[in-house]
C-alpha cells in the first residue's frame, strides 16, 4: 500500500499553479528521512510569471496609504494565529522541529514582528522642508523600492519568511519569495493565508532550487534581491545583482563567540550557553557555538557544558523532553559529521560526536575542547549542535581570538565586570553583542552583520528602511 504524497504548489497572481514544465522536487521529512510531498522545481516561465505579477501590482500597493497596509498587515498577524496549529504542523514537518518549542518559540515571536512592522508602515516620513538654497524648498520622500526578490532559508522557514516579506510589504513593495526546496511546505501555507488578505500579485510564492533562485535575482524586474543563506550564496547573489545594479540585502552565515571571563557564574553561563548552542539543532547563525573562556576556569567550564551536553536530548517532534530535532537534510548531517571526523590529533570530544539512531538525521549535542585558532571546526561555520572551547589568558587574547573569524553577525560577553563588558561590546566586531546572555531577539532591536556575514538589517526600523528609497524633491519658491 503506498500513501499518496501531498502536492506543494507555487502561489502565482492570487492562485496555486504547478511549474509550468511540470517538474517537482521530493520533500523529504529530516525526522524521518522519508518523503512526504513534492514541490515545484521552478524554472524560468515561473520566474517571469510571478515577476510579471508583482510588477503589475506594485503601483496600486505602492499608492495604498500606510493605514491601508497597516492594516492588512494586522489581518495577516491575526490569521497567522488562527491557523497556527496548521502552520506549526506544517513547519514541524519541514524541520522536525519539537512541536512544543515551535508553538511557544517562533509563532508568536512571527506574529509580533509582523504587528511591528504593520506599525512600521506608518513611519515613512523624511526630514521636514527647509530652505538649504535662497528661494527654493527642500523636502524628502521615502518611497518603496519596488518588487522584491526574497530568498528564506531552511533553519527557520516560517520565521525568516516573515522577515522577509513584512518589512517588504509594510513599505509599500510587493514580493515573489522562494523557499529552500527542503522546507517549503509552511511557506505554502503563509501564501495559502496571505493570499486571502493581499491584492492578487502582491505577495507571490515560487518553489524550486538554487537555479530558481539565482533566476530570481538576474531577472530584470525585482529592484531589490534579499536572501538569507551561506556565504557561497550571498557572494553569488551580490555578483548577479551587480550586472543590473539592485539593491542587495544579505543575512549570510556567523561563528558566534561567546567570551566567558573568570567571575562568570559558571552554573548559570553554562545553562544559557548549552541552550544557546544546542536550540535548533545549532542550525542557527547566531548559535553559542564558540565559546572562549579564561584558563582559570576553562577546565571547571568545560567539565560542566559536557555534563550539560550529555543531558541535553534530541528526538522526534512529539517528544515534550527534546530541546531540539534532526538536521534539516542529509547534507548537512554530512557536513556536520565531516567536521568531526576531520578533527586534529589535538582536539578533544568531550561529549556527543556521533549521529543518533538510524532513522531521520539527528546528531548528538557535542562539546570539542583543545582547539586552536586556525583549526577548521573554529573558522568555519557547522551548523549543528556543536559547540567549541577554548582557553584565553587575558582580555586582549580574548578580542584576538573572538574577532580572527570571517564572521561578524554575533557574540557575547559573560562578567561581572560592567567596564569590561562596554570594552568587550565596543571592540567586537559583531553585529550584535549580549551581555550576560545570548540569542534573545526583539522586534524593535535590528539584527545583521558584518564582514562575511553580509550586509543590510532584519527586523527595527532599520529592516524596514532597507526596503525604501529616499528621493530630494526641491521647488522654486519664486
Amino acid at each position: 500500500m503506498t500513501t499518496e504524497l501531498r502536492r506543494l504548489r507555487n502561489y502565482i497572481n492570487g492562485e496555486f499553479r504547478d511549474a509550468a514544465d511540470g517538474r517537482t522536487i521530493d520533500v523529504i521529512n529530516p525526522a524521518t528521512g522519508e518523503v512526504y510531498a513534492t514541490s515545484p522545481l521552478s524554472g524560468q516561465a515561473d520566474v517571469d510569471a510571478a515577476m510579471e505579477a508583482a510588477a503589475a501590482a506594485f503601483p496600486a500597493w505602492r499608492d495604498t496609504t500606510p493605514a491601508e497596509r497597516q492594516k492588512v498587515l494586522l489581518k495577516i498577524a491575526d490569521a497567522f494565529e488562527e491557523r497556527a496549529e496548521d502552520l506549526i504542523a506544517a513547519e514541524v514537518e519541514n524541520t522536525g522541529k519539537p512541536v512544543a518549542l515551535t508553538a511557544s518559540e517562533e509563532v508568536p515571536p512571527m506574529v509580533d514582528q509582523i504587528r511591528f512592522f504593520a506599525g512600521a508602515a506608518r513611519m515613512l516620513e523624511g526630514r521636514s522642508a527647509g530652505e538649504y538654497m535662497e528661494g527654493m524648498t527642500s523636502i524628502i520622500r521615502r518611497e518603496p523600492v519596488g518588487v522584491c526578490a526574497q530568498v528564506a532559508p531552511w533553519n527557520y522557514p516560517m520565521m525568516m519568511a516573515v522577515w522577509k516579506f513584512a518589512p517588504a510589504l509594510a513599505a509599500g513593495n510587493t514580493v515573489v519569495l522562494k523557499p529552500s526546496d527542503t522546507t517549503p511546505a509552511s511557506t505554502v501555507l503563509m501564501a495559502e493565508i496571505i493570499g486571502q488578505i493581499v491584492p492578487k500579485g502582491v505577495f507571490n510564492v515560487i518553489c524550486g532550487d538554487r537555479d530558481t533562485g539565482k533566476a530570481m535575482v538576474e531577472h530584470p524586474t525585482p529592484a531589490m534581491a534579499s536572501i538569507t543563506g551561506s556565504v557561497r550564496a550571498g557572494m553569488q547573489v551580490a555578483e548577479s545583482a551587480a550586472k543590473d545594479v539592485k539593491r542587495v540585502h544579505l543575512e549570510l552565515g556567523g561563528k558566534a563567540p561567546v567570551v566567558v571571563f573568570e567571575d562568570t557564574d559558571i552554573d548559570k553561563a553554562v545553562e544559557d550557553i548549552s541552550v544557546a548552542g544546542f536550540f535548533n539543532a545549532g542550525q542557527d547563525c547566531t548559535a553559542a557555538t564558540r565559546v572562549l573562556v579564561h584558563e582559570s576556569i576553562h577546565d571547571e567550564f568545560v567539565a560542566a557544558l559536557a555534563k550539560a551536553a550529555g543531558e541535553t536530548k534530541t528526538g522526534q517532534p512529539d517528544d515534550e523532553d527534546v530541546l531540539y530535532g534532526p538536521l534539516n537534510n542529509a547534507n548537512q548531517l554530512n557536513q556536520v559529521t565531516g567536521f568531526i571526523d576531520r578533527l586534529p590529533a589535538h582536539a578533544k570530544v568531550e561529549s556527543g560526536g556521533h549521529r543518533v539512531g538510524d532513522k531521520g538525521y539527528f546528531y548528538a549535542p557535542t562539546v570539542v575542547s583543545g582547539l586552536k585558532q586556525d583549526d577548521e571546526i573554529i573558522q568555519n561555520e557547522v551548523f549543528g549542535p556543536v559547540i567549541t572551547v577554548q582557553s584565553f589568558t587575558d582580555e586582549a587574547q580574548a578580542l584576538q581570538y573572538a574577532n580572527g573569524v570571517e564572521y561578524a553577525l554575533a557574540s557575547s560577553v559573560w562578567t561581572k565586570d560592567h567596564a569590561r563588558a562596554m570594552r568587550m561590546s565596543k571592540a567586537l566586531d559583531f553585529g550584535c553583542v549580549w551581555i550576560n546572555t545570548h540569542i534573545p531577539l526583539v522586534a524593535e532591536m535590528p539584527h545583521g552583520g558584518f564582514k562575511k556575514s553580509g550586509y543590510g538589517k532584519d527586523l527595527s526600523a532599520y529592516g524596514f528602511d532597507d526596503y525604501t528609497r529616499i528621493k530630494h524633491v526641491m521647488t522654486s519658491l519664486g
